[in-house]
C-alpha cells in the first residue's frame, strides 16, 4: 500500500536532492481558461523531470545485494536519467534500454549520468520487454518506470508542495503514462484533503489508462501515435491501476495539436521549455468545467532536443495563422513581383520565403505562379492580406504552407 508513512519516507530522502519547483501563477492561462492557473514547473527539476523523485526513493530502498547485482531500467527519456543519476549518486551501476524514437538529447543525458545505453525496440513497451528479458538473463535489479508502489510513492511527494504552496488547491491535473506519477500524486491528494479533485491527462493517441478505467481491467492498444512520446505507453501498470480506480476523479484527453499550441504560448508567455508529455495538463485546462476553481497543472518534464522544438514552433505559427502561404498568377512582365512586394509592405506583411515559377504554363505569357510565404499577427491579419490582394485584382489563394516553409 502506498500510505501516509511511505510518503512521509520518502519526502525524507528526497531532502536535499530536489530542486524546489514552487507554484508558478499564470496570469495568462488564468485569463484564457476561467481558472486561476498555478503550474508545477517540474520540468525545472533535478534532470529536467520529475522522475528523479521515484528513481532516488527506490533506489533508496533496495538492499545492497540488490545494488551490488546492478540496476536495469527501460524508459523513453526521463525515468532513464533519473535512474541513471540516482544510481550514480549510489556509485551502482546502472543499464537503460531507450526505444528507437527517444529524442536524442535524453539518450546524450542519460549517457552523460553514467549509464550503460541500450537502442531498442519501437515503443516504450518494447523497450520494457527487451529490459525485463535482460534483468532475467543478467540477474540485474529492475526498476519499473511506472508499475512499482514505490516509484509511485516517490512520484506523488509533488503533492506535499503543492499543498504547502496552495493550500486551498481545489483540482490537481496530473499526466499519465504508465500511471506511476498519477497514483502516487492522487493518492496522497486524497489523504492531504479528500474533497481535492485528482484528474489525469493522456493524448488521444495513447489513452491507454483511460481504455483500461472504462474497460474495469488492464487494456494494451494495438498501438499508440502520438508527439507526446513521455506517455506513448501500450500498457498502463497493473500495480498503481487500483490506486488510480479509487482516488483519481476522471481522466481528460487532448489532441496533439493541442500540445502544440500549448508549446507556443508556454514559450512565449512564461519563457519555459516544456517537452510535449509535459504538457498534457496545460492542454487539459480548456477542458475543465466549471470555472473559477484553484487549478494546478503539472509540468511533468522539459527534455527536448532543438530540432523537436523548431518543428513544434514552426507547426503552432501555422496553426495561429501566424505563418501562411498564399499562391498567385502574375502577367510575365517586369514590375508585377514589385507590385506584390509593395501592397504587403503596406499590409504590415513580413515575407518569409517567394518561389517565383516561370514554367508553370507552356506559354509564359499565360503568366507566372508566385508563392509566397508570410509572417503575420493572426487569423484576422491573414484574411486583411488575401482580401487585399484579391481587391486589387490578383486571385491569391491560400496553400499548404508545410511544404513550401520546409522545402
Amino acid at each position: 500500500m502506498m500510505t501516509l508513512d511511505d510518503f512521509k519516507a520518502a519526502r525524507r530522502v528526497l531532502q536535499g536532492v530536489l530542486r524546489s519547483t514552487h507554484l508558478i501563477p499564470s496570469a495568462y492561462f488564468s485569463s484564457a481558461t476561467g481558472n486561476q492557473v498555478y503550474f508545477k514547473p517540474e520540468n525545472m527539476q533535478v534532470t529536467g523531470a520529475y522522475k528523479i523523485r521515484g528513481a532516488y526513493y527506490t533506489i533508496s530502498t533496495l538492499s545492497q545485494e540488490e545494488k551490488q547485482r546492478g540496476l536495469i531500467t527501460a524508459s523513453a527519456g526521463n525515468h532513464a536519467q533519473g535512474v541513471a543519476y540516482a544510481a550514480q549518486k549510489a556509485g551502482v551501476p546502472a543499464t537503460v534500454v531507450m526505444p528507437t524514437t527517444t529524442p536524442l538529447i535524453k539518450v546524450e543525458n542519460t549517457r552523460g549520468y553514467g549509464a550503460n545505453v541500450i537502442i531498442h525496440g519501437a515503443t516504450f513497451d518494447d523497450a520494457a520487454a527487451e529490459a525485463a528479458r535482460l534483468s532475467e538473463e543478467q540477474g540485474l535489479t529492475y526498476i519499473h518506470p511506472f508499475n512499482d508502489l514505490r516509484v509511485a510513492t516517490g512520484q506523488g511527494t509533488i503533492s506535499y508542495e503543492i499543498f504547502s504552496d496552495l493550500p486551498d488547491v481545489d483540482v490537481i491535473l496530473v499526466p499519465i503514462g504508465g500511471g506511476g506519477l498519477a497514483s502516487g500524486v492522487a493518492t496522497l491528494a486524497k489523504l492531504l484533503n479528500p474533497g481535492v479533485k485528482v484528474y489525469g491527462v493522456e493524448p488521444e493517441g495513447a489513452a491507454s489508462m483511460k481504455a483500461s478505467m472504462d474497460a474495469g481491467h488492464i487494456v494494451t492498444l494495438p498501438t499508440v501515435e502520438t508527439i507526446a512520446d513521455g506517455v506513448a505507453v501500450k500498457t498502463p501498470g497493473d500495480q498503481v491501476f487500483p490506486f488510480l480506480q479509487q482516488h483519481l476523479d476522471g481522466i481528460i484527453t487532448v489532441r496533439d495539436e493541442e500540445l502544440v499550441n500549448c508549446f507556443l504560448d508556454m514559450t512565449e508567455k512564461h519563457k519555459m521549455i516544456v517537452e510535449n508529455a509535459g504538457l498534457l495538463t496545460a492542454a487539459a485546462l480548456y477542458h475543465l468545467q466549471p470555472k473559477g476553481e484553484n487549478v494546478v497543472s503539472i509540468l511533468t518534464g522539459g527534455n527536448m532536443d532543438v530540432i523537436t522544438m523548431a518543428s513544434i514552433i514552426q507547426h503552432g505559427l501555422i496553426n495561429r495563422s501566424r505563418v501562411f502561404t498564399f499562391s498567385v498568377h502574375l502577367p510575365d512582365r517586369p514590375g508585377e513581383l514589385l507590385r506584390v512586394a509593395e501592397l504587403l509592405a503596406r499590409l504590415n506583411a513580413n515575407i518569409i520565403k517567394l518561389e517565383h515559377n516561370q514554367f508553370v504554363n507552356i506559354n509564359r505569357q499565360h503568366g507566372v505562379e508566385l508563392k509566397v510565404t508570410l509572417e503575420a499577427y493572426g487569423a484576422e491579419h491573414k484574411r486583411n492580406i488575401l482580401s487585399a490582394l484579391q481587391q486589387e485584382g490578383y486571385d491569391a489563394r491560400e496553400v499548404n504552407t508545410s511544404s513550401v516553409y520546409n522545402a
